[in-house]
């Protein structure tokens, strides 16, 4: 399909441009997290600033930010710079939020490595038949 300008995409183009599906798109549209442009014909068509605003909600989203935090957030985006400390408030309880989660995630991942590490040293023998996994996390005192 051919641009309708260089700088404006079709829905189709735009789904290619950002990763997404036409259907999550028009999802978005109806959530009003972005709002599509129109022609003379009220065909929808977006733009490189459209590209890169879903490029940065998708950011949001990975954070595990909320739907109605992020609609609050658009909604200040919206009233413009007046609101940025709202915005930057919000953003930092987010990240706080996303920094705790990671955290959380690295200590699973530390269990599961000492889980995988311990039956390797019961296969090569290296730990005791008698040496339970409870046993042998104390030495690295971390919690089950």
């Amino acid at each position: 399909m051919v641009s309708i300008a260089n700088d404006y995409y079709s829905i189709g183009e735009f789904a290619k441009k950002t990763g997404l599906s036409t259907y999550t798109l028009r999802y978005y549209e109806r959530e009003n997290l972005i709002v599509p442009h129109r022609d003379q014909k009220q065909r929808r068509f977006y733009t490189e600033q459209d590209v890169g605003w879903v490029h940065f909600l998708m950011h949001l989203k990975g954070t595990g930010m909320s739907m109605n935090e992020i609609q609050q957030y658009i909604t200040w985006r919206a009233q413009g710079d007046a609101t940025i400390e709202q915005r930057k408030e919000l953003l930092q309880n987010v990240r706080e939020r996303s920094l705790a989660q990671i955290r959380e995630t690295q200590n699973h991942l530390e269990i599961l490595s000492h889980k995988i590490d311990w039956y390797d040293g019961k296969l090569d023998h290296s730990i005791q038949d008698s040496e339970s996994f409870a046993e042998y996390l104390k030495q690295f005192k971390t919690e089950n």
